[in-house]
């Protein structure tokens, strides 16, 4: 990453005796800020922590020998040196007189949205989270520089501090071809968004820090006008919008709706819920809890219905590796304790906290080859406690299964808990398996016609607990076409080549042929290998034709 930070420029507006030992201080390159306050000692703060730069003590005469060196303070009491990025901000007190100055740090750093570049490519909106501090500013002056001169978009910067293109007329180089407006007092940024779109034609605006409720409704009026929006808001998580009455529009809004009494008993829910209102106006939710780390939301509007509905999220995390390279995984994450209530002033509340349960989804090759060496580990280990192993049942056939008046919580919480590869679905039509109550599948006839015409097994229990959800679930998994062979035997002692050669075939059936009733073709093969292939297909009883000419020559496998 290339980083331009015009320090010295900054540092000539301090005193000497502020000056001068940053100047020479080994860590100067990862300042981020200095504080002045009247009658203390000046502080220079770290990523590490923070430190006194002199044992003189801040006067007014020190105070007034910065104010004079940089422009005046705006409306939001934030200043800057002209051309830079620094930002200064001040304190006054009740006279409004000037008693403290907190310098920040401003600095372009090139390459860092390279984690996203994906996501800016296809157009969609973007709203970066995170708390003060974390790059969030930085992180959308980069977007707009590859947006406008890489991706030749006309791109307008709605610049309400000077903080994304710095201070003065002229915008810093760090922003590339965007153009910026200015806003003079920032009350006035939701004018100046809409003026942007009506008047300068813009294919994407960017807007730092929205932060209320008519900024929010100018973003969702720019958003129907078909402009990609890239934005930041303060919040670590993207459950703290739900709850923040006013910037819940960004991501649809939430409403309480009354459920009738066959919606609430088909749901398995209370009969009061919340839901979403509308479409979000940003498609794409970036959590930013440190520089290398993000967790991204590709699908916000599903995001947000999986949050309000407590059900468990699988969320993708983004690392910046020491090589330089990008590590992106899948973490599954618990809701459950999300119970938001809606009190007088209509604010959204929660009971507890949000909590996190992280499951990494990553299967290793000696894993797949021998799962009962795995297994006896884990029980001559008596010092860690294992997960049970699920390898045997091969975890990439997954069914989508639709639950009529049983608890959706209940059933999450014991897919989970087995980690079975099931997955629950509000549509009938997309199911594989329906499972419900015994006594109800008999008073609804219009489930059992759906289920006899779309071929759809019901499973029916006859109460809502564990134990009977446990075993219904279980006898879900017997399903489907399964391999006659034994697998550990079947790659024992082959090569290298011939255990990934049938892992491909085992992943194309499981995870395409029979499930989606799609047909497959391979990768070319050895005839050696191509004849192993076609061992394992046949243990599932399908089809499987051979293609092209040698050494190109490859196996397609056809459903039922």
């Amino acid at each position: 990453m290339l980083i331009a930070d015009d320090l010295d420029k900054l540092l000539e507006t301090l005193p000497d005796f502020i000056c001068q030992p940053l100047t020479k201080h080994n860590k100067r390159k990862y300042l981020i800020e200095v504080v002045m306050d009247l009658g203390r000692r000046p502080e220079a703060r770290f990523p590490d922590g923070p430190e006194y730069l002199s044992n003189q003590i801040i006067s007014w005469q020190d105070l007034d020998y910065c104010i004079k060196r940089i422009g005046n303070f705006s409306g939001d009491n934030r200043s800057g040196i002209e051309r830079t990025l620094h930002r200064i901000s001040s304190i006054r007190n009740r006279k409004g007189n000037i008693v403290g100055l907190t310098c920040r740090v401003g600095r372009a750093i090139f390459g860092t949205i390279s984690i996203i570049r994906d996501l800016l490519e296809k157009g969609q909106s973007l709203l970066l989270l995170g708390k003060p501090g974390v790059g969030k500013t930085t992180a959308i002056r980069e977007v707009a520089r590859v947006l406008a001169d890489e991706m030749e978009k006309r791109v307008v910067i709605i610049d309400t501090s000077n903080e994304i293109a710095g201070d003065g007329d002229i915008p810093h180089p760090a922003i590339g071809r965007a153009r910026r407006m200015q806003v003079a007092r920032p009350e006035l940024q939701h004018q100046v968004m809409i003026e942007a779109v009506e008047n300068h034609m813009p294919e994407v605006i960017i807007i730092d820090e929205i932060g209320t409720e008519l900024e929010a409704l100018a973003a969702r009026t720019i958003a129907e006008r078909g402009v990609q929006l890239v934005g930041t808001a303060h919040g670590n998580y993207l459950e703290s919008l739900i709850k923040n009455p006013t910037l819940s529009d960004l991501i649809g809004g939430i409403q309480y709706v009354t459920l009738g009494d066959e919606e609430a008993k088909r749901r398995g829910s209370q009969k009061s819920i919340l839901e979403r209102k509308a479409v979000p106006a940003f498609q794409v939710a970036i959590e930013i809890h440190e520089r290398d780390n993000w967790i991204v939301h590709e699908k916000v509007d599903e995001t947000v219905d999986q949050i309000l509905q407590g059900g468990m999220l699988f969320i993708q995390s983004r690392k910046f590796s020491n090589n330089g390279s990008i590590r992106i995984h899948c973490e599954q994450s618990s809701l459950t304790n999300f119970v938001p209530l809606m009190n007088s002033s209509n604010s959204i509340r929660s009971r507890n906290s949000r909590t996190l349960n992280h499951l990494r989804h990553s299967y290793k090759l000696q894993d797949l080859l021998y799962p009962q060496e795995k297994k006896q580990r884990k029980i001559n280990s008596s010092s860690k406690i294992y997960k049970k192993d699920t390898i045997n049942n091969y975890d990439y056939k997954t069914f989508l299964l639709y639950a009529y008046s049983i608890s959706l919580q209940q059933i999450e919480a014991t897919i989970s808990t087995l980690q079975l590869p099931i997955t629950i679905t509000r549509n009938l039509v997309k199911a594989d398996v329906i499972l419900a109550l015994r006594s109800n599948v008999k008073q609804n006839t219009k489930l059992r016609q759906v289920a006899k015409s779309r071929k759809i097994t019901i499973y029916t229990i006859q109460s809502s607990t564990i134990p009977n959800i446990s075993r219904a679930l279980k006898q879900m998994l017997h399903l489907g076409k399964t391999s006659s062979l034994n697998w550990q035997q079947f790659c024992y002692y082959r090569s290298y080549t011939e255990i990934i050669a049938l892992i491909e075939v085992r992943m194309a059936l499981e995870k395409i042929v029979i499930i989606k009733k799609q047909s497959v073709e391979l990768l070319p093969r050895l005839a050696n290998i191509r004849k192993l292939q076609h061992q394992l297909i046949e243990s599932y009883n399908l089809r499987s034709r051979s293609f092209g000419e040698e050494p190109y020559r490859s196996l397609r496998i056809y459903p039922d």
